[in-house]
């Protein structure tokens, strides 16, 4: 049997949870593989990021497909067909929620990267470069599963997840919420953690204090929001953790993101080197050119427009949260977003008008030597310490 093939007919199925825990450890494999990689390509790099060394770089990622392909065949392979059908029955039985669509075709790209690279394992190339070609072109789907597998594994464990309610009667539910609402108002509900259960619904651990006694609450909705509610209170987390709705694998901000499958970052000077040139720098126009540096526009962005970047798209995660706070934080991002816009114009037109000065840094700002001269040495060797002698004693 070749280890892209089915297992034998005779061998036993695994259970659910085993079929979760291949996906998970595959994904752990594929992180490692990924790690190695990222350090591995690092060293073909220059200090701006540009690739020197095309051939050490290509050795790198063939080595990283052929170690993808390998981690697939023991972590995978002989179950993904298992773990896609028993994910999709789990898929059918859960309540109607936005995430539902979504992952339902998330099974479906799984289930066209699984053929593929079953094809691929049962017609392995001939060894050469035929065979790195073959595995580079399975890489796609393998990152494919490394990114989006723990969705199958979650749905397959969906049975192992299924927690009792939280034993709350409605007259106990609305009593813990007034408390909980009360001590939000004083300052001493603390937020610990959050997580979304499988019917879309968020649900959020805090600390509700009280009197300098401290009880965990489990609460649904948005807290910063009306409408929230108290569903569960507990001595601590891991009791929580048990009786609790268990989470289900969070959102991404783009649909189109891949954790292992980057793109290739573009070559960039550091803030530290741009500093540096000027503290060098004798000329303006040299002084100049760092400032236009730290401002310069498209593929070779300077950090001042990264840094607008990072802004911008920490906005757009802040209000992807969908969450009262959330937007008041994206508010704040796009507002300081608009600030180091208006801030990179200023400075590059301070840039041009340091450069037009055609100045020079005079004389007088002498440099200092950073050798200093050594102390004379002495022709005469120093005089040894006396020698003392100790009486031994039998």
């Amino acid at each position: 049997m070749t280890p892209g093939s089915d297992p034998a007919p005779e061998s036993p199925l695994p259970v659910a949870g085993d079929l979760g825990t291949r996906a998970r450890d595959f994904r752990l494999r594929m992180a490692v593989i990924a790690r190695e990689t990222e350090i591995a390509l690092d060293m073909t790099r220059d200090r701006y990021g540009r690739t020197v060394h095309e051939g050490a770089a290509a050795a790198a990622r063939a080595h990283r497909d052929k170690a993808a392909v390998e981690a697939y065949a023991t972590h995978l392979a002989p179950y993904a067909d298992a773990l896609l059908d028993l994910a999709r029955r789990e898929l059918d039985e859960l309540p109607p929620a936005r995430h539902i669509t979504g992952w339902r075709t998330l099974l479906d790209g799984l289930a066209v990267s699984a053929a593929e690279i079953r094809r691929a394992l049962d017609r392995p190339a001939a060894p050469g470069s035929a065979v790195r070609t073959q595995h580079a072109a399975l890489w796609p789907y393998l990152a494919a599963w490394a990114d989006h597998g723990l969705i199958a594994g979650n749905l397959a464990d969906q049975n192992q997840h299924q927690h009792h309610k939280a034993p709350l009667t409605d007259e106990e539910q609305q009593a813990w919420t007034e408390r909980a609402q009360a001590a939000q108002r004083r300052g001493e509900l603390e937020l610990t953690e959050s997580w979304y259960a499988v019917d879309g619904q968020p649900i959020t651990l805090a600390h509700l204090i009280e009197d300098d006694d401290s009880r965990v609450v489990a609460l649904r909705g948005d807290p910063d929001a009306p409408g929230w509610q108290v569903i569960g209170h507990f001595a601590h987390e891991y009791e929580a953790g048990q009786v609790l709705p268990a989470p289900v694998p969070p959102g991404v901000l783009r649909a189109d993101v891949s954790e292992f499958n980057r793109p290739v970052p573009a070559p960039e000077m550091s803030l530290q080197e741009l500093i540096r040139d000027v503290i060098e720098a004798q000329h303006a126009g040299d002084a100049s050119n760092a400032l236009f540096g730290a401002t310069q526009r498209g593929y070779n962005a300077g950090p001042m427009i990264r840094l607008r970047e990072l802004l911008e798209t920490a906005g757009q995660f802040a209000s992807a949260l969908e969450t009262v706070q959330g937007q008041q934080v994206a508010a704040r991002l796009t507002s300081l977003g608009r600030q180091i816009e208006f801030l990179t114009r200023e400075v590059h037109d301070a840039a041009e008008d340091l450069g037009a000065t055609v100045a020079v840094l005079p004389p007088h700002r002498t440099p200092a030597l950073r050798v200093r001269p050594r102390p004379a040495v002495d022709a005469t060797p120093p005089t040894p310490p006396p020698r003392t002698t100790t009486a031994r004693h039998r």
